[in-house]
């Protein structure tokens, strides 16, 4: 009997250890979404501040800076609603990308170029400048050599699949989203969706109005690298400058 009480009771000890590293994990887990989530919204304030700094200097005689030398750190903020999405909804992530969007999140970069909503999918995302993997996992970034954010043309914008992007399967022609920009807010309608070979670019060719290329890879669920790509197109419906 002796030796069962003492097996019962390490068994006990056991169980209560294991019940409390399971809520350690748990503590981790929020804590770290929470640092993830706070560090991005310091990424859109940033935004927020670009956008109100050119207001400022747009004032003054126009002087073109290349887009590699805009300003990577925040020196204030603001606090505005129009910039202060949801937190992103993560349950359709793969678990990889939802680790390296954390990871991410800890290394400073330049603040993004504009914020992108499509409100019906719960997408808001800031919109970086390129699109090499750092950028990617924190956000979506403009294809280097399409339009400019503020510009007419044809603007190419690429996100992970298995990210950001994962709702855009559920997109349909016609419904809209909004790029909000230091010059303002523009609307745009989904013309088309298609999905095409990863060497076929000329779904990133100029056009004379403004438009939107979404870019990711297709299809959505796939294992290892996917061998097609997904194009979301949308045109400029109403514009609505920044007062």
């Amino acid at each position: 009997m002796t030796r069962k009480g003492n097996l019962k009771r390490r068994l006990g000890w056991l169980e209560i250890g294991f019940y409390s590293g399971g809520a350690a994990l748990i503590a981790v887990f929020f804590w770290v979404r929470a640092d993830g989530e706070r560090l991005r919204q310091e990424g859109l304030e940033a935004f927020q501040e670009v956008a109100r700094q050119t207001a400022v200097d747009s004032q003054d005689p126009v002087v073109k800076v290349p887009v590699e030398t805009l300003p990577g750190d925040r020196q204030s903020s603001e606090q505005n609603p129009a910039y202060s999405p949801s937190n992103p909804d993560q349950t359709s992530w793969a678990d990889e990308r939802i680790r390296e969007y954390e990871e991410s999140l800890k290394v400073a970069g330049a603040p993004p170029l504009a914020v992108l909503s499509i409100e019906h999918l719960d997408i808001t995302v800031p919109v970086y400048n390129g699109t090499d993997e750092y950028t990617l996992n924190r956000g979506v970034g403009r294809i280097k050599g399409t339009a400019w954010v503020d510009t007419d043309g044809n603007l190419g914008i690429a996100g992970h699949r298995d990210g950001f992007f994962r709702p855009l399967k559920d997109i349909q022609i016609g419904d809209s989203m909004q790029l909000q920009t230091a010059g303002g807010t523009v609307t745009y309608e989904v013309s088309s969706i298609e999905i095409v070979e990863p060497d076929d670019v000329s779904v990133l060719s100029p056009t004379d109005g403004r438009t939107i290329t979404l870019v990711t890879c297709y299809p959505f669920y796939y294992v290892g690298h996917a061998p097609k790509r997904y194009i979301v197109k949308a045109t400029a419906e109403h514009f609505l400058a920044k007062t």
